[in-house]
């Protein structure tokens, strides 16, 4: 029973520290040239004194398990020591190689390819398409957008952008919000949508509820595709006429009727008869600020 014991321990402590650096080395590409691990040298040295322990003479086992006591003791502090060095680095390098994968697994995520590749080069084919019209109909974008706000009155002006790095604000505007809607100055569907068609003015971003950095690019936009000639300008017919003294906005009022014929102002004036007495009272104290023919 002993021997079958003792049989058993010297396979474990044998096989035991390959498997583990194996699992390592496999697990942690970038550690293999790490050659100095403190666990598996640790249990290498327990090999060795269990081996020595359970093979030498009982005289000289003592003596054994002191001396590989000291070595297994000055070995672990000489590892923790090197650890200490190496654990910054090695922590740096797997910060760096965790947070590459996870922004390239995101950016997979986020951008795929039929996108770009249908409306990054040709972004007014967006509005032709059947997305575009069960989405939006033939209502503008900004239609039916509304931005949450704290309490009743809204934000006097719209906020600088929607995204930030890779960070996507809530309730975005109506441009940032569809990641296949792209301000270009040949997608003219998009375009006139931001215009007046009264007067040619571009909506203020208020209106519309455009980010400031999407109403720059709308801005941009329109000026380009007016002068390629893609947009065209709104024909206002000016007169030469002098409206200075035509408008009934500018010209002289008219009298009124009733003092044309010489009637008063209020029809109920010229009945009021005063009392003589507080009448003659009253022109005795301001007799001399008086006209003459008063």
């Amino acid at each position: 029973m002993a021997a079958s014991i003792q049989r058993i321990g010297i396979i474990i402590c044998r096989t035991f520290p390959v498997i583990l650096q194996r699992n390592i080395q496999t697990q942690v590409g970038w550690l293999v040239g790490y050659r100095h691990n403190i666990l598996i040298d640790v249990f290498i040295y327990i090999y060795k004194v269990y081996k020595y322990v359970c093979c030498c003479p009982l005289i000289s086992r003592a003596n054994n398990l002191n001396q590989h006591k000291g070595q297994i003791t000055r070995l672990v502090l000489q590892r923790i020591r090197d650890w200490k060095i190496t654990a910054p680095v090695l922590r740096l390098n797997f910060r760096a190689l965790s947070s590459s994968s996870s922004s390239s697994s995101s950016a997979d995520v986020t951008e795929s390819p039929e996108v770009l590749s249908r409306y990054s080069d040709r972004p007014w084919e967006y509005s032709e398409s059947e997305e575009y019209t069960e989405r939006y109909g033939s209502k503008p974008v900004w239609s039916n957008y509304r931005r949450n706000h704290k309490g009743g009155v809204p934000p006097q002006k719209t906020r600088k952008t929607c995204i930030r790095g890779d960070k996507i604000c809530g309730n975005p505007c109506p441009i940032c919000r569809d990641p296949n809607i792209i301000v270009h100055y040949k997608n003219v569907n998009l375009l006139q949508q931001f215009i007046s068609p009264q007067t040619g003015i571009v909506y203020d971003s208020t209106r519309t509820g455009v980010c400031m950095k999407q109403q720059k690019l709308l801005n941009k936009a329109i000026e380009t595709a007016r002068d390629c000639g893609k947009l065209t300008l709104v024909f206002i017919v000016i007169s030469a006429n002098d409206y200075s003294n035509t408008h009934g906005a500018v010209s002289a009022t008219p009298a009124p009727s009733s003092l044309r014929s010489g009637e008063l102002w209020y029809p109920w004036y010229g009945s009021i008869k005063p009392d003589e007495r507080e009448l003659a009272r009253v022109k005795r104290i301001y007799k001399d600020f008086l006209k003459p023919h008063v």
